[in-house]
């Protein structure tokens, strides 16, 4: 679950089967007791039909809790970091951020540190794509240095300049839904 609406639809089908619950957050679902089988496999089969995942494994589940503390800290914005990428997930995740970075590059064949400035070059792309800001605006939203040094990011990451993409997406959009990243 990555946004307020995912949480709503969570909720919706989890109050359709009178399942009591402790708390929904973005990722986890905390139940007051636990499931019978049947209510699992009915509330799994009833997720996966609207798109959600049913996780059961810790470390995959661990790696989600990065990835949905990574979507949600990009969605604040501006997106403020007062402290390093590392130390935030650390502090965010109650976890020791080594442990965190072996197990999310052994499970998602990159870095923690590669996928966050994926999600944020995908963030560049919506914002292009609106063109309700400059460069300069983004940059400053997404925490960049620079104009030059996002510009730099995006086309290593993309193979084009911000321009070049903004140009091109007129008639055609090539951005990934965070979620699916």
């Amino acid at each position: 679950m990555v946004c307020q609406r995912c949480i709503f639809v969570v909720d919706q089908i989890i109050k359709k089967q009178n399942i009591p619950v402790k708390s929904i957050h973005l990722g986890v679902v905390e139940f007051e007791e636990n499931l019978t089988n049947q209510q699992v496999e009915k509330l799994k089969n009833e997720l996966e039909n609207v798109g959600f995942e049913w996780l059961n494994d810790k470390e995959q589940m661990l790696i989600t809790r990065v990835k949905t503390s990574l979507i949600a800290l990009l969605q604040s914005q501006p997106l403020v970091l007062d402290v390093p990428l590392s130390v935030y997930l650390s502090q965010e995740l109650l976890v020791d951020y080594h442990q965190l970075s072996q197990l999310f590059s052994q499970i998602e064949s990159t870095t923690i540190e590669t996928y966050f400035i994926t999600l944020k070059i995908e963030k560049v792309k919506e914002l292009l794509i609106y063109n309700e800001s400059s460069l300069k605006e983004i940059s400053y939203q997404l925490n960049y240095s620079s104009v030059a040094h996002l510009s730099t990011q995006f086309k290593k990451v993309t193979g084009m300049t911000p321009t070049e993409f903004k140009n091109i997406t007129q008639n055609f959009t090539d951005r990934k839904q965070l979620d699916k990243l």
